[in-house]
């Protein structure tokens, strides 16, 4: 399933990251915020176990959900700001990396890097800003999978269209939270009207 956010205030910290003149602080803040709320719309339904902690007066059990039960993947780098929002939200959660890089002749992805803990019966949160063909996606799932996991969910800033449909249709059983589906695909495979290159502007590594 596709789950786009409706939030006014979403829109408007995604408006803010197309502003090529925002400095790389403020996009990866913008980032991280929008990160968050995809958090919260992705969990909102999880399941809350009971946890002991201490208090000013002895110690209690309370509500909390099952953080060492998560691992939360990223793409590398681009993907670095949105797997820290995810761990200040959740700091007893496990993270796991992978790299990619895209061929820009076949606009086909190429993993080079992976490092993913163990896996098996846990749920993942595999986070990455941009969606833009779903190549690079779907190898990430594929790996991701083989490792016996429980259950998947991606959080994304920007999406097209087509490459949230491949994602979609390849993979069904995985739920898909998307701040922005934007217009479409263009020739060279980036997304219009898009935000750029979100590793380049989070580490002003713009040529």
């Amino acid at each position: 399933m596709i789950y786009e956010l409706s939030n006014p205030v979403t829109k408007t910290l995604v408006t803010y990251l197309r502003d090529e003149r925002r400095d790389a602080i403020s996009f990866r803040h913008t980032v991280a915020e929008l990160t968050k709320q995809l958090v919260y719309e992705a969990l909102k339904n999880f399941p809350l176990v009971e946890k002991n902690i201490s208090l000013w007066n002895g110690s209690g059990n309370f509500k909390s959900i099952d953080e060492k039960n998560i691992i939360v993947v990223t793409v590398l780098r681009a993907g670095m700001p949105m797997l820290d929002s995810v761990m200040e939200l959740l700091p007893g959660v496990q993270a796991g990396f992978l790299a990619m890089k895209r061929d820009e002749t076949t606009h086909k992805s190429v993993l080079y890097y992976d490092r993913l803990p163990e896996c098996k019966d846990k749920i993942i949160l595999l986070v990455d800003p941009m969606l833009a063909t779903g190549g690079s996606m779907i190898d990430a799932l594929k790996l991701i999978k083989s490792k016996g996991v429980s259950r998947i969910i991606t959080l994304n800033i920007i999406g097209s269209p087509e490459g949230l449909d491949l994602v979609s249709s390849t993979y069904p059983d995985v739920d898909i939270y998307i701040t922005q589906i934007d217009e479409r695909l263009n020739d060279d495979k980036y997304i219009v009207p898009g935000l750029g290159d979100a590793g380049d502007r989070s580490y002003n590594t713009v040529d």
